[in-house]
């Protein structure tokens, strides 16, 4: 299930330089992106756990719940998975990755979550049956070198496509 989590929604920011769309990574109460894997992602209320205020998003395959990230929103902008939810046990982070930096995000952009390496490698038109986008290509490295993982992110839309280590591409089908 780590895939789920290293594709887990993109959700809250602020700029260093100038102020962003406070939905530039959507995380609304609601909110949810359904995949050509049959996955839904759905953004539940925040809640309060060890003292954060922390945002649920659900996975799903069908109506069965499969996993739950427990999502970080920082006041800098930055969006951090603390813990995972899945086959009745909560798996809390000791070190929690920085699944987004503050935004905007640009071209050659990079930062660390936990081993890995992630960089915003470049533009590309991404066309599903959702739409057509002009998505950011977000790639995370592994620590080893050997594997890479691809998201296709559009501020304040989230994540039209991503594209496994395997390179299998999974399309966003439906959103609302």
């Amino acid at each position: 299930m780590r895939l789920l989590a290293s594709v887990s929604l993109a959700l809250v920011s602020t700029s260093l330089s100038a102020p962003v769309s406070p939905q530039y990574y959507p995380h609304q109460a609601g909110k949810s992106w359904t995949y050509g894997n049959g996955e839904t992602q759905v953004v539940g209320s925040p809640v309060t756990y060890r003292g954060l205020s922390l945002v649920l998003v659900n996975h799903l395959f069908g109506k069965l719940l499969v996993q739950q990230d427990l999502m970080e929103y920082r006041p800098d902008g930055s969006v951090w998975l603390r813990g995972i939810h899945q086959n009745g046990k909560l798996t809390w982070l000791a070190q929690p990755l920085n699944v987004y930096p503050p935004g905007p995000l640009n071209v050659g952009r990079r930062w660390k979550s936990g081993p890995d390496d992630v960089s915003v490698t470049g533009t590309q038109a991404v066309k599903t049956s959702a739409g057509t986008f002009n998505a950011l290509v977000v790639t995370t490295f592994s620590s080893s070198g050997k594997r890479a993982q691809h998201r296709y992110f559009v501020p304040t839309l989230g994540v039209v496509q991503f594209q496994t280590a395997d390179g299998t591409v999974v399309p966003l089908i439906d959103r609302r």
